[in-house]
């Protein structure tokens, strides 16, 4: 479904158009939080204050992710050229997303999702999983098991030309902590990436297309989740807008920043009644993913096509 069926034209170009003083804003508002972060246990120097930067840092590399994703669809600021350079430079170094390469295969994951050659379901077909099998997947994520693992890839696919914005970052970071006298509370950044990111990136890979009505539809309704998230699912899991994932499947082109809108339009106008994609909280996420398993569609066309596409990094840690 066209998301011209729901709305008209002049509400959809009214979405669609980016503002700049808002990007910036949100832009503002991630570094904030970083910096509030570190500045807690520099401040006060006790375990818990570290514990409390790690995971606060760990929601932020995903959420400067996110705006790499963003970026990523030209939707964040008004300038192309904007777009590019802060997807590269402001936002994927810190997290160490190399800006085109993401970008190449996201929109892959746009064009074909709701087939069998969306790269995306790798990761994410085999929810509804057994309770058993997801409880060893999330003691893989806080274990550090899976942090490692990404950091020996990071190793392992290391160039100049793609880490270079990740250098540039953290030599500024780390320069910034130094000056300030208070080195050793990088260290958080790191604590977070082992033990806590991919936790937070597994269970947001759940809430977009994990346990799902059918993989295999078209209509994002029934390939893609929203998550009416809180509070504190919205600082960790689903930052500057993520979780409402519907929605920019359907129309990809909206800014994040503006997809609580259309969510709301998109309510007023009927088009959730009678769907499941709506999750009123990332354990409903939990639940509906060690939900008993309906269908074996998706198993079945993937069969022959599973070998052949295999996530990297990150990402591959989600099987």
């Amino acid at each position: 479904m066209s998301v011209l069926h729901v709305i008209d034209k002049a509400e959809l170009k009214a979405l669609t158009t980016p503002s700049d003083w808002r990007a910036w804003w949100v832009t503002a508002v991630n570094f904030a939080l970083i910096a509030a972060a570190f500045a807690l246990p520099a401040v006060w120097p006790h375990p818990a204050a570290w514990g409390v930067a790690s995971i606060v840092l760990a929601g932020r590399a995903l959420g400067l992710g996110i705006l790499t994703h963003d970026t990523a669809h030209l939707a964040f600021f008004r300038s192309r050229r904007m777009n590019e350079w802060a997807g590269t430079w402001l936002f994927g170094g810190l997290p160490n997303v190399p800006y085109q390469a993401y970008r190449k295969g996201h929109l892959e994951h746009h064009r074909t999702a709701g087939t069998a050659k969306d790269p995306d379901l790798a990761f994410v077909h085999g929810y509804p999983a057994k309770r058993a099998s997801l409880a060893r997947k999330l003691l893989r994520d806080v274990s550090g098991i899976n942090g490692v693992k990404n950091l020996v890839y990071q190793v392992q696919t290391f160039h100049w030309k793609t880490t270079a914005p990740f250098l540039v970052a953290h030599g500024v970071l780390f320069g910034t902590l130094w000056a300030l006298g208070v080195p050793q509370v990088y260290a958080c950044w790191w604590i977070g990436m082992v033990f806590v990111f991919p936790l937070l990136v597994r269970v947001r890979v759940m809430s977009e297309h994990g346990g799902v009505p059918d993989h295999l539809s078209r209509d994002p309704r029934e390939n893609t989740g929203t998550t009416l998230a809180g509070p504190l699912g919205r600082l960790l899991i689903g930052p500057n807008r993520v979780n409402f994932h519907v929605e920019h499947h359907l129309a990809a082109s909206v800014p994040s920043y503006r997809l609580p809108a259309l969510h709301r339009l998109l309510t007023q106008r009927g088009y959730y009644v009678h769907a499941r994609c709506i999750a009123p909280s990332y354990w409903a996420v939990i639940r509906r993913c060690t939900a008993a398993r309906t269908s074996d569609r998706v198993d079945t066309a993937l069969a022959t096509d599973l070998p052949r596409v295999r996530a990297r990094g990150m990402l591959d840690n989600m099987r």
